[in-house]
Parts: C-alpha cells; structure tokens; sequence
C-alpha cells in the first residue's frame, strides 16, 4: 500500500487523484510503471467540425513550488493555493497564497496551523474554505481549519472523527460537506466511513459507511443532489509493485437518508481518473491507471455507457469544465512520462479533440480552476522530479 499511497495524484503517476486534484509523494517523474500504460483504443471516427483547440499562455509563477495542493475560486474571483508539498525534503507546506485575475500576479496569504498535502478544500457559503485532513508530518490529520478571504486568515475548527488523506469532500445542497472515504495511516489502512461537516456548529458527525473501503476515488455532486463516488483503490491487491487494482465500483450517497446505495460498476476499474459532471445532469469519467477510454453515468438509470477514447492512457491529469460544455483535461503521466498535452471532450459530438501543449509537462499533483474569465489557470504539480512553481492560462477557442 505504501507505493500506491505515497504516489496518489502525484510525480509517480502510479494512483489516483482524489477530485480533481489530489496528491503525491517525491518519487521522480521517471519512476513508476510507466512500461505498463497502454493506450486504449481510440474512437474510429472523428467530428465533422473540429472546434479551435485554444492557447496556452504562461502567467507569473508561485510564491513556492507546490504539488499535491488544493486550488479554490474564491466569491471575489481570486483563486486559493492550500498546502501542498514542495518535493524538495523541507516536507509539506503551511504558507498559502492567492493569484489575482486582474494583475495575473501571486501574492502569499496567511499560513495555515498544520502542514499538509493530500487534503481537501471546500467552498462554503460563507466564502470562507474549509481545509480538512491529509498527510501532516507524521500521518494522516483529523484536523480542519478556515480560511478567511477577508481576513486572510486560518482558524482552527473541529477535528474529524478520524484522521484521513486521499479522501474527497463535497458541499451538500444543505450547505453541510460530506467526507468520505480516505486512508488512516501511512502505507495502508484504508476508510470505507463517511462524515458531515455543520459550518454553523463546527462539527463533524458520522453518517453512514460506503459499501467498502476506497481512497483516491473521485466525487461527485448530481442534479438531484445525491453523491456518486466512483473508483479509486480499495485494500486488495494482486501482490505488483503499484499496490491495488483499481475499483470498478460506484456508489450513490443521498443526504435525505444519510445512507449508501451500490449503483452500475464502470466498464473498468478505475484510479487516478477525474469525474465531470456534464450539462445534461451525465457524469463524464476518463482515464485512470494505463487507460485512455472514457465513459458516461446517467443517474435516471444508474448506469455507464462507452464513449470516445482520449488519444492516449493519462492518469493523475486536472480537468475543468469550461463554461461551453466541453471538458479541458491537461497533463498527467503517460506511457512516455509526464505529459504537456491537453484535450477536449464534446458532449455534444461525444468526441475529443486536442487542446494544445501547456508549456511544462506536469505528471500530477497540479490543479486546473475555471476563472471568471472563462480561462482555466492550471498551476504547480511534479515535473522532472520536482515540485513546479509555473503557471499557465488556458483560453479556450470557439465551442462546436
């Protein structure tokens, strides 16, 4: 569990990353089984109107190099770097910092209490962000803290009930967060149980527990307001050196129950993949550990169907939806190592299409967040073995 662990959304490329982004540990770009990612096949057609791919332009870099941290678009359009770790043995990060549309510039904010990567970062109501769990100096953290964009401050809240890394965090229509899943200890011991966060109480309480245990397993918010978690890793494995096969399984949490319910496994199981949901209320998911193919969940029945393949395997990638419909998923690990490319989904044609090269491959860890703008700034991950402090924007061209 230790390899799959330590590597999850990050520089190895080897396991998943938990919503959208997710983290690692220091093992070099080159490293992990990289020999073992094969493309899938891809579509046997293509759209009749291929849509402009976009440009890619470099903005001003980080206050600190940074992997495996949380990205968060602020009420006032900032947008949040949290935690993080900076893969130069100095162990992960407490100083937070801020970019700023209008100057394209990064500034430093307060500094958390706790170092950690691996967490998560949820947008509450209020405005402020609440930062829970992941890996501290010596383990998995039950802590969550506040950050306040008007003070620019953090301040503690109440701890979870356990300590957890690699677990996702959704904001419930109620305005309550559901925790779910996540590891409890370094090199293995995965969660299956669940937790609500009150933001007027501060304080968490348990709800019901997933069907099993998974972490790096993405989530999901759907139109009728219930949870799809889907993938991830669980505590069985077939004995190679990247740890667990990745789960097929996906579940549905309702909030009006509090409880979990199995819903269609995937076509195939999937770690290091992302979760979008679409326009039309499907969920589109993509990739995951040595696959390009891609697949759509429909809610009404609970069931997944095949699309259009990327054109190539990409795991721990960032995705966005941009404000036309499409899916942006950029960087990643490949069969060739950490990758610079980007590509586009279309639901409406069901098919993919480049979006251009970034400027610096990112194998993971990095973030993608759709700005007011329209642009998506991707920021940070592992490259070459190290953590980046480069930025770009993504302006998107014309949707089909």
């Amino acid at each position: 569990m230790a390899a799959l662990l330590l590597a999850v959304s990050g520089c190895a490329g080897v396991s998943p990353s938990a919503t959208g982004a997710t983290p690692t540990g220091e093992a070099s770009e080159s490293s992990g089984p990289s020999a073992t990612l094969q493309a899938s096949p891809s579509a046997t057609s293509t759209p009749d109107q291929v849509p402009a791919p976009g440009t890619w332009t470099a903005t001003e870099t980080l206050v600190q190099p940074r992997q495996q941290h949380t990205a968060t678009l602020l009420l006032d359009g900032r947008v949040l770097l949290a935690g993080g770790d900076p893969a130069d043995g100095t162990g992960p990060l407490v100083l937070a910092e801020l970019y700023d549309l209008r100057t394209g510039s990064w500034t430093a904010t307060g500094s958390a209490s706790e170092v950690r990567y691996g967490h998560t970062a949820t947008l509450l109501p209020s405005g402020k962000v609440l930062v829970v769990g992941g890996y501290g100096d010596i383990g998995p953290l039950a802590s969550a803290e506040l950050y306040d964009p008007s003070s620019g401050s953090w301040t503690a809240t109440g701890s979870m009930i356990e300590g957890r890394a690699y677990q996702t965090a959704t904001l419930l229509g109620d305005g309550s967060v559901l925790v779910a899943g996540g590891s409890f200890a370094i090199g293995g011991g995965l969660l299956a149980s669940a937790e609500l966060y009150n933001p007027d109480s501060g304080t968490w309480t348990a709800t019901g527990n997933m069907g099993g245990v998974r972490a790096g397993h993405t989530a999901t918010l759907l139109r009728d307001g219930n949870v799809l978690v889907a993938g991830g890793f669980d505590s069985s494995g077939d004995g190679s050196p990247v740890g667990p096969d990745p789960l097929a399984s996906a579940e549905v949490y309702d909030p009006s129950s509090r409880s979990w319910t199995a819903t269609g496994n995937m076509h195939e199981g999937r770690g290091g993949h992302t979760t979008t949901l679409l326009r039309d209320g499907t969920v589109l998911v993509a990739g995951g550990f040595g696959l390009a193919s891609a697949e759509l969940y429909d809610p009404s029945s609970g069931s997944w169907a095949g699309t259009a393949s990327m054109a190539g395997a990409r795991i721990n990638y960032a995705a966005a939806l941009l404000p036309d419909g499409r899916v942006l998923v950029a960087g990643g690990y490949g069969s060739k190592g950490a990758l610079t490319s980007a590509d586009l989904y279309d639901p409406s044609s069901g098919f993919w299409t480049t979006a251009g090269n970034m400027a610096e491959a990112r194998g993971g860890g990095h973030t993608a967040t759709l700005l007011r703008d329209g642009n998506v700034l991707v920021a940070g991950g592992s490259g070459g073995g190290r953590a980046l402090a480069a930025a770009e924007l993504y302006e998107p061209g014309n949707g089909s």
